[in-house]
């Protein structure tokens, strides 16, 4: 499991359009779709990672926690299913399904979208505010697989909190730490290396 930090997009950035179908209802869901909302998370995830694994309720708990906020919450996997079968559209479907994402979990089969978003690791994520302007990228709490800390999403549910209520996120944000995005042979983006 190759430890990969988050590119750390520079913060202000606009949110990369993309047009992705849902792997549980089928529909093309579009960064248009949440126009009107006061924010958008973006979460690269899959189903393989043990980086993932360790944290998957907590991010089934938060699309719960905020299905009733001004807020759009949106999940992407890229990985090669050629290589990676575990994180195919059907396997992710059962996943999606068995942890009740109340938020669409998209398959990015060209990868072009996860580059777009300089996306490095799983999990790895991007909060825009209403503008759809970056404001938050970076880890979900300090918890990792093996330093037995307690998944909180403190750091994410705060940055969540405060683009709700029109607040001022830090700038100092710590990195998202996962498994490298798998990607498909000579696909391997400028930004990312092992």
């Amino acid at each position: 499991m190759a430890r990969t930090a988050s590119t750390m997009l520079p913060l202000g950035t606009k949110a990369p359009d993309f047009h992705l179908p849902d792997v549980v209802s089928g529909k093309t869901i579009a960064l248009d779709n949440f126009a009107s909302k006061r924010g958008l998370l973006v979460m690269f995830i899959c189903r393989h990672c043990p980086f993932v694994k360790h944290v998957q309720q907590e991010l089934a708990q938060i699309g719960k926690d905020y299905a009733d906020k001004d807020l759009g919450i949106v999940a992407i996997s890229a990985n090669d299913a050629a290589n990676y079968p575990n994180d195919a559209p059907d396997s992710l479907q059962e996943m999606a399904q068995q942890l009740g994402f109340t938020f669409p979990l998209c398959y990015d089969q060209t990868q072009e979208i996860t580059k777009a978003y300089t996306a490095a690791c799983t999990p790895d994520f991007f909060l825009f505010d209403e503008k759809q302007q970056l404001v938050y990228r970076g880890q979900l709490d300090d918890s990792r697989p093996s330093n037995e800390l307690p998944v909180t999403g403190k750091d994410l549910r705060a940055a969540l909190d405060a683009v709700l209520s029109g607040e001022a996120i830090n700038p100092e944000q710590k990195p998202s730490i996962g498994c490298n995005i798998k990607w498909k042979p000579g696909n391997e983006p400028a930004y990312f290396s092992v």
